[in-house]
C-alpha cells in the first residue's frame, strides 16, 4: 500500500479505532500492580497513540502533499534529480510520454469529450535535469475541427516538497480547467503539472545554484522548449503563464519576472518573496550576490527594469502569514509600469489546499484572460 492510498489511511483509522476499543475492554483486567500489568498498559497506549498518529499524519499528507511514497518520507528518495546523459538520443534533450489517462472519471472515456492527463519525463537540453510531470490536454486538442490549432500554456508548481499527482487528484486542476472551459470562462489551456523539486530532497527555490541544479534555466527554457517540441502550444511572446502554491508561488512570479518573454503572467497562491536559506535549501549562491538579489523579488522590483507581465497574488485576511507582505507586493507593483498586478484577497484561508482550491477557477481565468491573443 502507498502512503497516499486510501487503503493505507483506512488500516490506520480502523486500528486506532480497535486498539482504543481494546484499550478501554481490557484495562479492568491490566489494573494490577504487577510488572506484567504494567507493560500491557503501557503497551497497550503505546500502541493506540502510535495509530492515531499515523491516521492523523496520513491525512494531513494527502491534504498538504508533504511527501509522496514511503521512500520520500524515510528520505530514501534518490530517484529524478540532475541526471547527465551523454547518449545520442538525449544529447538535445527529451520528452517521453510514459502514462496516460483520462482527465476525469466521469464523461466517458473519449479524450475528445473529457480531455487527456498525459504523464511524462522530461530532459533538460541544457540544464541536464530530469523531472516527471504530468500535462493536461483541453478535449480540443483531440477535435478534428481543431487538429491544426495551438493552444496556450501555463507551468503548474507545487510547494516544497510536494507531489506533482496532488495537483491533478487534490487541487483538481485538470478538472477545472474542464469545467471552466465548458462553461465559457476561459479559453483551452495545456497544463504542464510538475514540483519545482527537481533534485530531491534539496529545495533549490527555483534558482541556477552554482555548481549545482540550474533549476531557474530548466523552467525558464528547457521546459517550454521541450514541451512545445512535443505538443501544439501557441509560439508568440508571453503565450505561456505559470502559476504555483507556496514555495511553487514564489518560483512563478520570480519567473514572470525574470522571464516576461516566455511568462506572460505568473500567478502565486500564498507566495513569498525572497528565498529562505535553511537546511532544506544549502547555500544557493555560494557568494554570489548578483543571484542572491535576483532571487529577492523586493529588490528586483526595486533595482531592476519593470517586466512586461501581469502577476497575481493570492493571500487571506486571517489565515494567512503573507498577508501584510502581499498587500506591500501590490503597493510596489502598481508604480512599475509596464507590469501589471492583480490579487484575490481572502476573507479567511490558512495555508492549505482547502485554500488554494477556492482560488483556483479565478486564477485560471485570470490566465487564460492574460495569455488570450498574446
Amino acid at each position: 500500500m502507498g502512503l497516499t492510498s486510501d487503503k493505507a489511511l483506512a488500516l490506520a483509522v480502523l486500528s486506532g479505532v480497535l486498539l482504543f476499543a481494546g484499550t478501554v475492554w481490557l484495562w479492568p483486567r491490566l489494573a494490577r500492580r504487577t510488572w506484567r500489568a504494567v507493560l500491557g498498559r503501557v503497551a497497550l497506549l503505546f500502541a493506540t497513540q502510535s495509530a492515531v498518529f499515523a491516521a492523523v499524519g496520513l491525512v494531513a499528507n494527502q491534504s498538504f502533499g508533504f511527501y509522496a511514497s514511503w521512500a520520500d518520507l524515510f528520505g530514501r528518495e534518490n530517484g529524478q534529480g540532475v541526471v547527465v546523459d551523454h547518449s545520442a538520443d538525449e544529447a538535445d534533450g527529451a520528452l517521453r510520454v510514459v502514462g496516460d489517462r483520462r482527465a476525469t472519471r466521469t464523461g466517458g472515456t473519449r479524450p475528445e469529450v473529457t480531455g487527456r492527463i498525459q504523464e511524462i519525463r522530461v530532459v533538460g537540453r541544457t540544464t541536464r535535469i530530469a523531472s516527471p510531470a504530468y500535462v493536461y490536454l483541453p478535449p480540443e486538442y483531440f477535435q478534428a475541427r481543431h487538429r491544426a490549432r495551438t493552444f496556450p500554456a501555463s507551468v503548474v508548481l507545487t510547494g516544497y516538497p510536494g507531489t506533482a499527482s496532488a495537483l491533478v487528484d487534490k487541487l483538481r486542476y485538470p478538472r477545472t480547467a474542464l469545467d471552466l472551459a465548458k462553461a465559457g470562462r476561459m479559453r483551452p489551456m495545456i497544463l504542464v503539472m510538475l514540483r519545482p523539486t527537481v533534485a530531491p530532497p534539496r529545495d533549490t527555490e527555483c534558482v541556477d545554484v552554482p555548481g549545482g541544479p540550474q533549476t531557474e534555466s530548466f523552467f525558464a527554457a528547457d521546459l517550454p522548449e521541450a514541451v512545445s517540441a512535443h505538443y501544439r502550444v501557441d509560439r508568440g511572446p508571453g503565450s505561456w503563464g505559470v502559476v504555483g502554491n507556496s514555495t511553487g508561488g514564489y518560483c512563478a512570479l520570480k519567473l514572470a519576472m525574470h522571464h516576461p518573454e516566455v511568462y506572460g503572467a505568473g500567478a502565486g497562491l500564498s507566495a513569498y518573496y525572497d528565498a529562505p536559506s535553511d537546511p532544506t535549501t544549502g547555500d544557493l549562491f555560494q557568494g554570489d550576490k548578483r543571484r542572491k538579489n535576483g532571487a529577492d523579488l523586493w529588490w528586483c522590483l526595486k533595482n531592476m527594469p519593470a517586466p512586461d507581465t501581469s502577476l497575481l497574488v493570492t493571500s487571506s485576511r486571517s489565515g494567512e502569514t503573507n498577508y501584510k507582505d502581499t498587500l506591500k507586493f501590490i503597493e510596489r507593483v502598481k508604480d512599475k509600469k509596464p507590469t501589471r498586478i492583480s490579487s484575490i484577497i481572502l476573507e479567511s484561508g490558512g495555508h492549505n489546499f482547502n485554500t488554494w482550491r477556492r482560488e483556483i477557477p479565478a486564477t485560471l481565468e485570470w490566465l487564460g484572460e492574460r495569455l488570450d491573443g498574446r
